[in-house]
This record gives C-alpha cells, sequence and structure tokens, in this order.
C-alpha cells in the first residue's frame, strides 16, 4: 500500500526531558490512522513535527508529495481580529477560487448549525463553536489528508458524534485521508483503520491494532469495537504508575 506519512525512528527530547522514544508509525493511502495515548506521552509533540512545527532530534519523517493537507490544532487557532468569515478566507485563498471558497464555507456552516457566525469574532463564541469552526477551517481547502490534534476535545457529546460522522462521511465519500491524535479509546475505535498506543514519557509505541468491521457497522457493542477498547484501557491503566497503589486503598476512601 502507499505510504502518505511515515515517522521512522523518531526520538525528541526538550533539554533533559525525553518525550519520544523510536516512534515508528504510518498511514496508507486510504485510511484513518489513530494516534491514542495519555496525557503528556508526546502525542502534540508529533503532531507538530507532522506540521513541520518542530524538529525531531532523530529519525525521518516522509509526506508524499503535493498532498493538499489540512491541520486541526487542539487550541483553535482562530485570528481575533478577523471574523469568522476572514478567518475561512485567509486559509482557503491560496486553495480555491473565492466563489468555490465561498460556496464550501457557507455549505459546511450550514451542515454544522454555525451559519449565523460568519459575522461573529472568535472572542464572540463558545470553546465548542470555536473547535467546529477549527475543523471546518481544514476542511474548507477540499484538503486530500487531514492531520488533527484532538479534535474532539472541547465539544459536547452530540456535536462529537455529529462531527465524527462528518469525518467518516468525508473519508468515505471524498476519500479524504486522516491522521488523528486523541486520549479517547471509544472515538479511536469507532473511527480507525488501525491505532496506535502511545506509551507514557519517553512515548514509544507499545501496541498497533487492526479493526476490521466496516465503519458504518461499528457501535460500542460490537463484539471487535467493544474489546479492542477494554484492551487499550488496560493498557492505559498499565501505565499508570500508580495504578497499584490506588486499587489496594481505594477501600479505605470514605
Amino acid at each position: 500500500m502507499e505510504k502518505i506519512l511515515e515517522f521512522k525512528d523518531i526520538y525528541k527530547n526538550f533539554a533533559e526531558l525525553k518525550v519520544l522514544k523510536d516512534v515508528t508509525l504510518h498511514v496508507n493511502k486510504g485510511e484513518i490512522v489513530t494516534l491514542l495515548g495519555p496525557s503528556g506521552s508526546g502525542k502534540t509533540t508529533l503532531f507538530k513535527i507532522a506540521a513541520g512545527l518542530l524538529k525531531q532530534d532523530q529519525g525521518q519523517i516522509m509526506r508524499a508529495d503535493e498532498l493538499r493537507t489540512g491541520y486541526v490544532f487542539q487550541e483553535p487557532r482562530l485570528l481575533p481580529w478577523r471574523n469568522i468569515k476572514d478567518n475561512f478566507h485567509f486559509v482557503q485563498q491560496n486553495y480555491l477560487p473565492k466563489k468555490k471558497a465561498a460556496s464550501i464555507r457557507n455549505s459546511l456552516l450550514k451542515l454544522t448549525n454555525l451559519e449565523q457566525t460568519l459575522d461573529n469574532y472568535p472572542a464572540e463564541l463558545s470553546g465548542g463553536m470555536k473547535q467546529r469552526i477549527e475543523i471546518l477551517k481544514a476542511i474548507s481547502i477540499k484538503p486530500d489528508f487531514l492531520i488533527m490534534d484532538e479534535p474532539l476535545k472541547s465539544v459536547d457529546t452530540q456535536t462529537e458524534v455529529n462531527l465524527r460522522n462528518l469525518l467518516l462521511r468525508l473519508h468515505i465519500e471524498r476519500n479524504i485521508d486522516m491522521f488523528i491524535i486523541t486520549h479517547d479509546p471509544e472515538e479511536a475505535a469507532l473511527i480507525s483503520d488501525r491505532i496506535y498506543v502511545l506509551s507514557d514519557k519517553p512515548g514509544v509505541i507499545k501496541k498497533e491494532f487492526k479493526i476490521e468491521t466496516k465503519k458504518e457497522d461499528r457501535t460500542l457493542k460490537h463484539d471487535e469495537i467493544y474489546s479492542t477498547i477494554d484492551e487499550i484501557i488496560n493498557i492505559f491503566m498499565d501505565l499508570v504508575e500508580d495504578y497499584q497503589w490506588n486499587r489496594d486503598h481505594v477501600d479505605s476512601i470514605e
């Protein structure tokens, strides 16, 4: 299969703090791949390396040539001095004719019940609304590939379901491939073709999961999805240094 993104033997330190150690993973054309790990495991560091915002200390990163890539950051990167319409224009102007860009922007906002925000400024919107717009901005350039850092972290449950379904539709109907960084095993199992689980610092790949169930057939009650989530949670529990202490003393808490 054709690889569109590959990390090979990636190491990254910040002074004495070892963040990533020998991380190797890849995304094939036609896939949604997630990187799953606990808070502080180096996930965002790897995202920044993928986005070209950080340089690895060792190892190689490969990206497919001429791949139009949209990025979704963990914290929305909206220009506070521009309204939402102009924030979209800022990212779309290098990719699409003005009329086409406006049509896509308006369709996305209407689809997610945000069409009324065009004239608003970021400070006037809730955190969840800003996060939705951050995702829509990345989609609005008609990307071939999306790289996203915790895209559904700050939205309510119903919005999370709606956005996840939108991402799946884009993947299936428009062949948009995705690399998603998350801390949520359920999100990963419901959307991914493959999942990499990252340990705590220094981040190393603990296990790779491949999910065979068709995306449209996945529910939390499906045997493969349920067992995958359960195994991931068990890996997470093993990574928590004080878990044994907490388990042994839980009965003493009144």
